[in-house]
């Protein structure tokens, strides 16, 4: 049922919306709790024209919840943003328990987020993180940062079908 879904997924596609809307995109997941970040985030994105909607978790406790909803039918996320340092339920339990789910475990898990601690770094990956990215704290920074995610895992990158 979740793998019939996943098949039917767009791909992420900057800014041609004559082609793609964000009725038709594919969300991506931003698990964040500071609101500066999201607003960045949003930002950022926006900048760079991006038309896949952005959802919010802004813990882990709502990251999680997401599994139910899309066991349900909501469209899973073509990519995940993680934060690790999250209130409610951390992380890497959040990564832990995606890449452990029987239908969700392929999405690809961006961690992004300021810890640089190389016990971090490590778990991530243990854990089956994709990639791990240190936020910057300057917007044209992360700008930079956000074009490259979007290059990577929204041009480049060819999701599991």
């Amino acid at each position: 049922m979740g793998r019939e879904r996943a098949g039917r997924r767009r791909d992420i596609l900057p800014g041609d919306s004559k082609t793609m809307t964000t009725d038709t995109a594919s969300p991506i997941l931003l698990v964040e709790d500071n609101p500066m970040d999201i607003d960045l985030t949003r930002r950022a994105f926006a900048r760079r024209k991006l038309v896949n909607p952005l959802r919010v978790a802004r813990d882990g406790e709502e990251a999680l919840a997401c599994i139910a909803r899309w066991e349900s039918g909501e469209p899973a996320p073509l990519v995940i943003l993680l934060d690790l340092k999250l209130p409610k339920v951390n992380g890497l339990e959040v990564l832990r328990r995606i890449k452990q789910h029987p239908l969700y475990h392929a999405i690809p898990v961006v961690v992004l987020t300021t810890s640089a601690e190389d016990r971090d770094v490590q778990a991530a990956y243990q854990l089956g993180a994709n990639s791990y990215i240190v936020k910057p704290v300057d917007f044209d920074k992360f700008l930079e940062v956000a074009g490259q995610i979007e290059l990577y895992w929204c041009a480049v990158n060819r999701p599991l079908r």
